[in-house]
């Protein structure tokens, strides 16, 4: 239905083409005004009709008067026979009477259809809807244009004009037969006394209602004759062809095409209210773009389409914003009809006055030149200043419209700017049409990718995928996102959930995440059913750095038998760096058989002495050059010692022979020269806790020898110690 209607007005009577025509004509663009403000005045018979329409039916009265219109803009095409027979002032009658009975056909049909409308279309995919809708009736529109373009431009005469009125009035008899496939709409029993009693007192009654009617008003006033006589600017003051000014109006189609699926998925999910004061917020700035642009220059059409793709992005992100907040926010459902009728009659009356005061003003100020500063004036000055003001001031009342769970227009805008949000966009697109769950799965770790706002809904909604895979997928990229608070409220819930082996892995994200938000959920999944789980948590307040978990953590390491729960426990004393672990963490090396484990645990000793990164950079080189690794260690220790003037001459010589017996690969003494080193150190100038590791790891060396080598690597890592201290405190 929106296709063909969508062609019917763009080559009849809702269109540039009909403004040109009536340019053609020679009517004045006062006439224009009268003329246009026909149609949107008609609307004050809403109130009277609404009522009726109900009773009826809101289907039924909408197709009839829907198809009554088609016919009436059929009398177009007898213009130029009565302009041969009359004079002038017979054919302004024709004309203004063929305008006055479409103008009331159409009040008629579309006071029963948007009560219709809120009828069948749910509120959950308004945003979506009216996109689809849009984006379909925008094609339509396009090509209609085009071709209009294409025929407006041939020629001269009149006989163009009807060609197009005679197509149009045929695409418009389709979508009449389209929309009676259209379910719903049907009677409803209603007191017309008493419903248009409710209707004329509605405004004072509901004060989102009212405020919401000042800001439309205010838009209306000036997007209305904006977009009436903005053809005759672009053809007077730019200097373009009656093609180009076609050619100009694709260009607003473009930027409608192009954005409406945008704006209505982000109506549908971020609210009504942010979409529609940002198409606001472009609206402002629309005036001031075509003031600036070249007039009959070389540069005036390109610069001119660009100005129009930008106000066909702004206008469907008011139209789509303003009329999803008037179906789910403003009106009421149970009150749809009253509603409507004095919404339409305001839209009308506002419309109406605000193309026959926009046509007597250009028609005042058309001999208007000259220049201030760096504007140039002209007869439409004033109009394009009204169209910067009175948007800016309707967006304060809009902005005091009640919305449940919207964002602000600062925090709609900041979706935009985080991450990338072509490749949120993309990647949203592709997760919807994923099918199979290969596919899903790549898709969902794509999201992450982005790392943009704009696809949390796409990521909570994985996790509620009935694949495993894909639910699992969706955590792991959840980790790799910015902290939000419901994403870690969806984490909380998995980790709390009944399927461990995806709650280990929400443990893990939300220590990955690293917002403490996650500590509480953590905290509690340490009394988890499951001891996998429990282990995750434990880590992951380790990488949290939360030093309340630090009790319970020491209790279970001492108290707990399972070896697993154990290293956890350990490897998150170690991250939090609690000396008082220390002497547990040697009793558990110490009897630990498993090679993974002792290294682990290695790490999370040499982590209470701090500087892990060289630790890692030691153990790194230990499995394929043991000897080496450790000889330079020491040589480095005992530069150190002699460049800071220690005066310990007996432990520079122990450690020079050692660094010698492990750069020979005598390994046996290394290791036997290495335990004289840490008997000898001078442990005064060592913490507690390097102190403690020390003697653990002389009688380590004293009970295994080489077949422990991390006490080899734990021993060199404390010896460095207070060169590590010393080396921060003077880079401080």
């Amino acid at each position: 239905m929106g296709a063909a209607n969508s062609v019917f007005a763009q080559w009849t009577l809702l269109g540039w083409v009909f403004v040109l025509f009536l340019s053609e004509l020679g009517l004045s663009k006062t006439q224009i005004g009268l003329l246009l403000s026909i149609f949107p005045l008609s609307g004050v018979l809403a109130p009277f009709i609404g009522p009726s329409a109900a009773r009826f039916g809101y289907k039924r009265t909408f197709l009839v008067f829907f198809g009554l219109r088609k016919i009436v803009a059929g009398l177009l095409l007898f213009i130029p026979l009565v302009i041969s027979r009359f004079d002038p002032r017979i054919t302004l009658i024709f004309v203004f009477g063929v305008v006055t009975t479409f103008a009331v056909c159409r009040a008629i049909g579309e006071t029963a259809l948007y009560p219709w409308i809120q009828e069948y279309v749910p509120n959950s995919v308004r945003g979506k809807y009216s996109a689809a809708d849009n984006i379909f009736s925008t094609l339509a529109a396009f090509l209609a244009v085009a071709t209009a373009g294409y025929i407006v431009g041939r020629s001269t005469d009149l006989d163009r004009f009807s060609v197009l009125f005679a197509a149009g009035v045929v695409a418009g008899l389709i979508s009449v037969w389209a929309a009676s496939h259209i379910p719903g709409g049907g009677p409803r029993g209603t007191s017309q006394r008493a419903a248009l009693g409710e209707s004329l007192s509605i405004v004072g009654r509901d004060a989102d209602f009212r405020r919401y009617l000042i800001g439309v008003g205010l838009i209306t006033l000036t997007s209305v004759p904006l977009v009436s006589f903005l053809p005759r600017f672009v053809k007077e003051q730019l200097g373009l062809s009656p093609g180009h000014v076609i050619l100009v109006q694709a260009g607003t189609l473009l930027g409608t095409l192009l954005s409406s699926f945008l704006w209505g998925w982000a109506a549908d999910r971020y609210g009504s209210k942010p979409v529609m004061l940002a198409g606001v917020s472009l609206t402002v700035i629309l005036p001031a773009c075509w003031m600036l642009t070249p007039q009959r220059g070389a540069l005036s059409l390109p610069i001119a389409l660009a100005v129009a793709f930008l106000q066909g992005v702004a206008n469907i992100g008011w139209l789509i914003g303003s009329t999803r907040m008037l179906f789910v926010n403003v009106v009421p459902r149970q009150h749809s009809s009253r509603y409507m009728a004095v919404y339409y009659a305001w839209i009308g009356i506002t419309g109406g006055i605000s193309q026959m005061v926009a046509g007597r003003i250009l028609d005042y100020s058309g001999h208007v030149q000259g220049r201030f500063l760096f504007l140039k004036l002209d007869p439409y000055t004033v109009l394009f200043g009204a169209g910067i003001l009175l948007p800016a001031v309707s967006s304060l009342a809009l902005r005091r419209v009640r919305e449940d769970g919207g964002l602000s227009v600062l925090q709609f805008a900041g979706l935009f700017v985080r991450g990338n949000p072509f490749l949120a966009l993309e990647s949203s697109v592709r997760f919807y049409f994923a099918k199979d769950e290969r596919t899903t799965v790549s898709v969902t770790e794509r999201l992450a990718q982005a790392k943009s706002p704009l696809n949390l809904d796409e990521l909570i909604e994985a996790l509620d995928d009935p694949r495993f895979n894909v639910r699992f997928e969706a955590i792991l990229s959840i980790a790799r996102s910015h902290p939000d608070r419901r994403l870690m409220q969806r984490l909380s819930q998995v980790l709390d959930g009944d399927e461990p082996a995806l709650g280990v892995v929400a443990a893990w994200a939300l220590g990955r995440i690293g917002d403490p938000g996650g500590i509480e959920p953590l905290r509690k999944g340490m009394s988890s059913q499951y001891r996998s789980i429990q282990a995750h948590c434990a880590r992951a307040l380790g990488s949290l750095g939360d030093a309340g978990s630090v009790p319970m953590l020491l209790h279970r390491l001492k108290s707990e038998t399972d070896r697993g729960l154990r290293m956890a426990y350990a490897s998150a004393l170690g991250k939090l760096r609690v000396a008082e672990a220390v002497e547990h963490m040697l009793e558990f090396l110490r009897t630990s058989e498993d090679r993974s484990t002792r290294l682990e645990l290695t790490l999370a000793l040499a982590r209470i002495l701090g500087g892990e990164s060289g630790f890692i950079r030691l153990s790194r080189q230990f499995p394929t050059a043991f000897g080496t690794a450790a000889a330079q260690a020491l040589e480095s220790l005992g530069k150190w010692i002699e460049r800071n003037g220690l005066e310990n001459d007996l432990l520079v010589r122990r450690i020079k022979a050692c660094a010698d017996a492990f750069d020979h690969e005598d390994l046996g003494l290394g290791i036997t020269l290495l335990q004289g080193i840490i008997e000898s150190a001078p442990r005064e100038r060592i913490s507690e806790a390097g102190t403690h590791i020390l003697d653990g790891c002389a009688r380590g060396l004293s009970g295994f020898g080489l077949a422990r080598p991390e006490y080899v690597l734990l021993a060199l890592h404390a010896l460095n110690g207070e060169r590590r201290s010393k080396d921060r405190r003077r880079e401080a």
